[in-house]
């Protein structure tokens, strides 16, 4: 068994025979020899006990010294109590051998050069002890001879000593001792100098006791004679001086210093870590904590739809049980058709799949009013009582310029061009000629760096194809595309019913806080939040869609907007979706419009795909006609596959080639007369608003306006909002609430002010008169019952920006006709996909007693 690695073992017991064996090993005259001449002498005790190993005994080095040091402890308190046995007692079986080596060692010379000694053989070979000495170990403990007359004094452990806090060094005479010889001899000097101090030398040395180097203070024996042979020796303060002073001198080993500092990095290396782990288990806690919480809102706000739902659904069962007698009034005909018969709530139809009956339900209320627009249009002299459209984005500014160029043109033979290839099957991205003329059309209005490319052009029927085709392209069905709210309302319906893609929206309120500097501000902060949102709820999110000029709202982004967004998809490896299709109606100078295709550098060229049509900039929303430009040639391809389906015929293609070409006839009059158009009807609209003291947002691109109608609902809903979008269609004015452009905040709507003078003043009457109607109404409910209010009054009207934080919300709803109540209950359905989830099939498994009642509910209507 190998002791060598072993820790130091303090209470370890010697039996007598190992006790025997390692006082003849100890006592022997070259090991005291070697002793004396060395301060650290471990390596003599590892000897011994190597010896001791090869007799069997395993002992370490260290304890071999412990044992020496102990038994010499021993000695002296027998020593200094005089308790030194008579003749032929025994007191200690060990004192008269620790006796004789003690007393009878020489004190070693400093000034002598000692080489360090090598065990004799004869220390390894038995020897033989004095009869005495057998008597007291036995058999085992025969040393054969008597220990040299003189012998040096064992040094105890410096660790272990009473003066362990001292750390004695080499003196200078030993042959291991660093320096030159000039500090040799200064050493020499000093240690002459101090025995001649000593008491010794002035013979005032006390005669009971006696100086060794190692410190310890021996008791004189019993005669003084012995002492007058002991060579004086320095004292101990001497020496401590003596290697105080060269304890400076000593050169410190650089390994030393290179482990301290692997060590201490080591440690902080250890304790950075740790630290990340913490953070790392933190972090993860608290996105678990995020992801329970959202987890228990989203089904909250279903169990709230639901409740809506039903509290909604019974109020319509309560109304048709009573019958028309009850009901008080006759039910305003639908939306879709005014005077109509009154509406009902929406059956499944037995021709339609589970996918066409959704589709026939999410019909938002800009498609049923453009119905009842159609179905009851304004006219000047044939039905001076019907619908202003308000509510659908075209420019009814330009129809005169658009028609007589246009006319123009059909008397020329190149506009006329019938020739075969644009009778034929086109290339499905569109003909190279249109292309080519696009690519350069983009590349003077976009203001792009460098010419762009026709082969990046794609050609398809309109912007909402475009939608669908990417939507299709880029995104697995079930995985969503990010939008910010709120946006035209269009967009939901190209990208949900033709490619099953869901929307993801970062909503947008008319707060200004510190990150928001006007209302309804995109940041990357909200987009953020939305796409983290969306993720924790399992959604993958595949693309981004930037509206530039944004609709409804006006808003146009700076460069460092656009590129922080640009900068975020690709953080997010998102695909970015820019529609610039309002890029030319930007109608007042102090506005600039930035397109993507004009900055520098984009931070993605392989996800940016950006769309641009004529039907807003060139007021011919009846000529479908869109292009996109990517430089993604697999997205292109993928999109020219569908063309097949959306395609623009030939001479379309021909015709808008030749309108795109006629660069000076677009600026020097169309662009002019549109602009100064646009601007003028859009100063008397929101100076009608300023007059009403209606909030809105004033911006200078678009056909629209963003306006605050929030202090003319009873209650803050959106169920409140469509009563008052109804209020409006029924005084023959089509506008587009909050909540066909997913608004976050009920009471907003749109206004198209892109029409004529007379058309505008007719309906802003009609909007004025509505809205005097609602706030008597309101006034009066608030008289007869009595409900606190927040509203902080009236906002002051600016050229920038009119807004209010908070409105008027008297908790004092009137009743409810059927046709609202249906048209709530619609709104609710559309709102989520509730009727996805819940079949009528399903309804029956879960809840058979319902079901049957509700049948024979509906048997008898």
């Amino acid at each position: 068994m190998d002791f060598r690695g072993k820790k130091y073992e303090r209470g370890s017991n010697w039996s007598d025979p190992e006790v025997g064996e390692l006082l003849q090993l100890w006592a022997d005259e070259s090991v005291q020899l070697e002793l004396e001449s060395c301060l650290r002498n471990q390596h003599v005790f590892n000897r011994i006990a190597e010896l001791l190993r090869q007799k069997g005994i395993q002992r370490t080095g260290d304890q071999c010294r412990e044992k020496i040091k102990k038994m010499k402890l021993e000695y002296r308190r027998i020593k200094d109590h005089g308790k030194a046995p008579l003749r032929g007692g025994r007191a200690w079986k060990f004192y008269e051998l620790m006796d004789r080596v003690l007393q009878s060692r020489p004190a070693l010379p400093f000034g002598a050069v000692v080489a360090p000694p090598v065990l004799p053989a004869a220390v390894v070979a038995p020897q033989v002890l004095p009869a005495a000495v057998v008597d007291a170990y036995g058999p085992f403990g025969a040393f054969g001879r008597a220990p040299h007359a003189q012998l040096s004094e064992v040094k105890c452990e410096q660790g272990h000593s009473e003066e362990g806090g001292l750390s004695p060094e080499r003196p200078a005479s030993l042959p291991f001792q660093q320096g030159s010889p000039a500090e040799r001899d200064a050493d020499g000097a000093f240690l002459e100098r101090a025995q001649s101090d000593s008491p010794g030398s002035r013979g005032e040395m006390p005669l009971e006791t006696s100086a060794s180097p190692s410190g310890f203070s021996e008791p004189s024996m019993a005669n003084s004679s012995r002492i007058q042979n002991v060579v004086p020796r320095p004292g101990f303060s001497a020496l401590h001086r003596l290697r105080k002073k060269r304890k400076g001198q000593r050169v410190k080993d650089p390994l030393d210093e290179l482990l301290l500092k692997t060590l201490a990095s080591q440690r902080a290396m250890e304790e950075r870590f740790l630290q990340l782990e913490e953070r790392r288990f933190q972090r993860d806690a608290d996105v678990e904590e995020r992801r329970m919480q959202l987890e228990q809102r989203r089904l909250e706000l279903e169990r709230e739809h639901e409740l809506r739902m039903f509290s909604v659904f019974a109020q319509v069962l309560s109304i048709l049980k009573q019958g028309p007698e009850g009901s008080g009034s006759r039910a305003p005909a639908p939306r879709g058709a005014p005077g109509g018969s009154p509406a009902r709530a929406p059956r499944r139809s037995p021709y339609l799949s589970a996918r066409g009956h959704v589709a026939h339900v999410l019909l938002g209320s800009a498609e049923e009013g453009y119905a009842a627009y159609h179905a009851d249009k304004y006219d000047e002299e044939s039905n001076p009582d019907g619908i202003i459209n308000f509510g659908t984005s075209e420019n009814k500014l330009c129809f005169d310029l658009m028609s007589k160029r246009l006319k123009e043109q059909l008397t020329q033979a190149d506009m006329n061009l019938m020739e075969p290839p644009l009778l034929q099957y086109p290339d499905w991205k569109g003909h190279m000629f249109l292309r080519e003329e696009v690519a350069r059309f983009l590349t003077h209005y976009c203001k792009a760096p460098a010419p762009l490319k026709a082969e990046n052009v794609i050609v398809l029927n309109g912007c909402g194809s475009l939608f669908s085709a990417l939507a299709t392209v880029l995104c697995d069905p079930g995985e969503a595309v990010l939008i910010a709210t709120p946006f035209y309302g269009g967009i939901t319906q190209s990208v949900f019913l033709y490619g099953n893609v869901k929307l993801v929206y970062a909503y947008l309120d008319s707060k200004i806080t510190g990150t928001s500097t006007r209302p309804f501000q995109l940041t990357v902060d909200k987009l953020e939040k939305a796409l983290q949102d969306a993720q924790a709820e399992g959604v993958t999110v595949r693309a981004l869609i930037l509206l530039n000029p944004q609709n409804p709202l006006g808003d146009i982004y700076s460069l460092s907007e656009l590129q922080d967004y640009l900068e975020f998809a690709k953080r997010h490896e998102l695909h970015v979706i820019v529609d610039e299709i309002y890029m030319l109606s930007v109608f007042d100078e102090s506005a600039t419009f930035h397109s993507v295709l004009g900055m520098d550098r984009l931070p993605d060229p392989q996800r940016t795909h950006v769309m641009w049509g004529i039907s807003k900039d060139f007021a011919v929303s009846g000529i479908r006609f869109g292009t996109l430009y990517t430089e993604n040639q697999d997205v292109a391809n993928a999109v020219a596959s569908l063309c097949y389906f959306h395609g623009v015929c030939g001479p379309v293609q021909h015709k808008v080639a030749q309108l795109l070409r006629d660069r000076d006839w677009i600026n020097q009059v169309y662009l002019r007369a549109n602009h100064a158009r646009l601007k003028a009807a859009h100063t008397y609209v929101t100076d009608e608003l300023k007059t009403l003291g209606v909030p809105f947002l004033n911006r200078n691109a678009g056909f629209f306006v963003w306006i605050d109608f929030r202090k003319y609902l009873r209650t803050g809903t959106f169920e409140e909002e469509m009563l008052l979008w109804r209020r409006f269609l029924d005084n023959k004015v089509l506008l587009s609430c909050g909540k066909a452009f997913e608004c976050s905040e009920p009471g907003w709507f749109r206004i198209i002010f892109a029409d004529k003078i007379h058309r505008l003043q007719l309906g802003m009457q009609r909007i004025r008169k509505v809205l005097e109607e609602r706030e008597r109404e309101i006034l009066a409910e608030a008289k007869e019952q009595p409900c606190q209010s927040d509203q902080d009054g009236k906002a002051d009207s600016t050229d920038e920006v009119i807004f209010v934080s908070r409105h008027q919300e008297p908790a004092c709803a009137g009743s409810s006709s059927l046709g609202d109540l249906i048209g709530l209950l619609q709104q609710q359905m559309r709102s989520s996909d509730w009727l996805q989830r819940n079949t009528a099939e399903q309804f029956a498994q879960e809840k058979p007693e319902i079901y049957d009642v509700f049948s024979k509910l509906v048997g008898k209507q």
